[in-house]
């Protein structure tokens, strides 16, 4: 069961959205709402697994709340439905699942849905990140992977077993770890939070991580802190 949340500011638009995925079987819409105020504290909970939104918005835009999204590493897909083709650029680096312009047809956001599901389904078949290196593909279990770091114009992964190098930036690598384990502790780090071993004290704004299994560190902000004793401890 897909569990979805729904935002936009245009009733007559909340309604087109709510029409069309009622009549999926596998959709279990958790909330429609016309005000982003009531999205962004629906989004805090984390009991949705997609997010469908306008992005002009009184108050707190579309993209304010996938940047919420992104920035506090919560387990949520975004889909943008609106009528402004200038938020494109954001929304690649948000690392937004699709973006749709208005007006649209029904068969549109369900080509998006079904993206979704065929995502979703590839994900729990192999649990396997994908990494294409010159002249050869790795395959690597995403439950091995430790943590990863930006280094420069590539992204280290450090694993139980070994290290790779690649091309990824940390969005699409982000997005290729939805899985509960992970959370993007920093701009330039992704953690595995089952094998932090513990954090300390490192500046006034972050903390330094160590982990099971290596001897390398990772950064944590102050901020990303306050977040997982609120969620997770």
């Amino acid at each position: 069961m897909i569990k979805v949340g729904i935002v936009d500011d245009r009733d007559i638009d909340l309604d087109k959205l709510k029409f069309i995925l009622e009549g999926e079987e596998d959709v279990k819409l958790i909330f429609a709402t016309t005000n982003p105020e009531e999205a962004y504290k629906e989004i805090q909970k984390n009991e949705i697994d997609l997010l469908i939104a306008d992005i002009e918005m009184p108050g707190i835009s579309g993209y304010e709340l996938a940047d919420l999204i992104q920035t506090h590493g919560l387990l949520i897909t975004v889909i943008f439905v609106t009528a402004k083709s200038g938020y494109a650029v954001h929304a690649f680096e948000l690392n937004v699942h699709d973006y749709i312009l208005k007006p649209y047809k029904k068969e549109r956001l369900l080509q998006a849905l079904n993206k979704y599901r065929e995502k979703q389904h590839a994900g729990n078949l192999t649990g396997r990140l994908i990494l294409k290196q010159k002249g050869h593909i790795e395959m690597i279990p995403k439950k091995d992977i430790i943590f990863a770091e930006r280094t420069g114009r590539s992204t280290t992964i450090h694993t139980i077993n070994d290290t790779y190098e690649a091309y990824l930036t940390m969005n699409e690598l982000e997005g290729s770890l939805r899985e509960n384990n992970f959370i993007r502790s920093h701009r330039s780090f992704l953690i595995n939070l089952h094998y932090v071993k513990s954090f300390s004290i490192y500046t006034k704004k972050s903390y330094s991580v160590s982990f099971e299994g290596t001897k390398q560190i990772a950064m944590l902000t102050k901020e990303k802190m306050d977040y997982l004793q609120k969620y997770y401890f």
